[in-house]
């Protein structure tokens, strides 16, 4: 196991075993995205898209809270509108680099996820939470809608259980979270840790060129239309059959023999 980055940075990275665990570092500030704490993030998403040795990517945080959203002090610091466009910019390309990454990205929910933190979240593939834990946007009780939490959140859940969270801020149970698909299921919180790896490292074990394929058409075929998303998933699933790692794997298969990927 590496430890790549020193423990006061607002981010902290570990590598082990093809899992790249990256930690929110800012536990008194209850992990707010700070610029500084959206610039990590962003490089480490995308040194890790053209990392070989990164096979999954676990968003971890320290300390009470997951994620409390924006740093808030840090806005009113400085108020000026073009200041404000680029820090919800900043943070769109972040979320947007978590989705379009070839590998899969898990979130490890302890505490509260509010408003950003509630769509880092949502952004992640996969997200296993916290008895302790706790989901919600409150922009509204402080004037601010969360309408960039919006666009994560509304394509996780239903309309109405969004716009409830939205319109009146309400904290979600991690037990209703899962109910409505906004992660995928809740442990204890002392399981938290070996449960998330222990799905990391399942998903590790397959061939990185597929979990990549995969990924990419998941995101491109759910918007279209039904017929667009047959005719578009046909053609990835026949490209995919030339690869090397599916020949490997239905050989394997054929042959009752646990497959040797080649990650092409």
């Amino acid at each position: 196991m590496t430890d790549d980055t020193p423990p006061e940075a607002p981010l902290t990275r570990t590598d082990n075993a093809g899992i790249t665990t990256l930690t929110l570092n800012r536990p008194v500030a209850h992990n707010t995205l700070s610029i500084a704490l959206l610039s990590s993030l962003q490089t480490q998403l995308d040194q890790i898209a053209t990392d070989a040795t990164t096979r999954v990517v676990i968003i971890a945080a320290q300390g009470k809270s997951f994620c409390a959203g924006h740093d808030v002090k840090e806005m009113r610091a400085n108020p000026a509108r073009q200041a404000h466009q680029a820090l919800f910019d900043q943070c769109a390309r972040m979320m947007l680099s978590i989705v379009n990454s070839p590998k899969p990205v898990i979130a490890r929910v302890q505490g509260m996820a509010t408003a950003a933190g509630c769509q880092l979240v949502a952004s992640c593939d996969l997200a296993i939470a916290s008895e302790s834990s706790g989901f919600c946007t409150p922009g509204v009780n402080i004037g601010l809608f969360c309408s960039t939490p919006m666009v994560a959140l509304s394509r996780n859940v239903p309309r109405k259980v969004a716009m409830e969270m939205l319109l009146t801020g309400n904290v979600m149970t991690p037990a209703t979270a899962a109910q409505w698909g906004l992660i995928n299921r809740v442990v204890a919180d002392d399981v938290l840790i070996d449960e998330t790896e222990a799905l990391a490292a399942q998903i590790a074990s397959k061939s990185s060129m597929t979990l990549a394929t995969g990924k990419k058409a998941y995101y491109e075929q759910i918007d279209m239309s039904l017929a667009d998303a047959y005719s578009h998933t046909g053609r990835v699933m026949a490209e995919n059959m030339m690869a090397h790692d599916a020949i490997e794997g239905i050989d394997a298969f054929l042959e009752k023999r646990t497959p040797i990927w080649q990650d092409r």
